[in-house]
């Protein structure tokens, strides 16, 4: 089944309008932003439990909520089901006692440090089964195959579809494993380019799409 926040290529979204001048709409989401870090700060999730989290809100809030509002809302589900806080601390909009936890806070003095060195996320793994050049096929259904609704970096837009891998990452991190806790399983990572009728039909003529993809999302065409 499809999955609410699996919109890519979807009819009556208007067009991706990238600007170089990018800044928060509204203060309030720089502080959605910097509350998401300083809780990632605490080591209780991974960036894919976290990406999870926002693609497991009802779809009914999933279609309503703006941007920053689904990072908040799934913050607040995650910090309660890990019992960082409670729901009356939530509602309250204060903690009822100091957290054990406060000695992992993020500094404000830290946070350009933090931004700035990033995540790793590449590891030691299986060597590479496919090699530039090759040509592939995605995985149909888009679906994590490890857990019922999980969470899966292969795009409903792209399953089921053919094209060319042109890059190899390296190997890195499994999202689909990494999200539900069930280990890194590291796996290759491949950059693999489509063209663009081939995702989405004749009107995308002479453009082409690259997607990052992991191994088990392939195989040969």
């Amino acid at each position: 089944m499809s999955r609410v926040h699996d919109m890519g290529g979807r009819f009556g979204d208007g067009t991706v309008a990238p600007g170089e001048d990018a800044v928060f709409a509204a203060p309030w989401h720089g502080r959605a932003l910097a509350l998401t870090l300083a809780a990632g700060a605490l080591g209780h999730w991974t960036i894919d439990a976290s990406r999870h989290a926002r693609e497991s809100l009802s779809p009914r809030d999933y279609a309503r909520f703006s941007y920053y509002e689904k990072w908040l809302a799934a913050l607040a589900d995650m910090l309660v089901a890990r019992g960082i806080v409670t729901e009356d601390e939530l509602q309250a909009g204060h903690a009822a006692e100091q957290s054990s936890l406060s000695e992992r806070a993020l500094m404000a003095g830290s946070v350009a440090g933090v931004l700035k060195s990033g995540s790793v996320y590449d590891r030691a793994g299986p060597a590479p089964a496919l090699v530039v050049g090759a040509r592939v096929r995605t995985r149909r259904p888009a679906r994590n195959t490890m857990v019922e609704g999980g969470h899966t970096r292969l795009p409903g837009y792209a399953a089921g579809a053919t094209g060319t891998v042109v890059r190899l990452h390296g190997t890195h991190v499994f999202p689909d494993s990494n999200a539900h806790g069930l280990g890194e399983a590291p796996e290759p990572l491949y950059a693999v380019a489509f063209e663009a009728r081939e995702l989405w039909g004749a009107a995308a003529e002479g453009d082409e799409v690259i997607v990052d993809l992991w191994q088990s999302y392939l195989e040969p065409a």
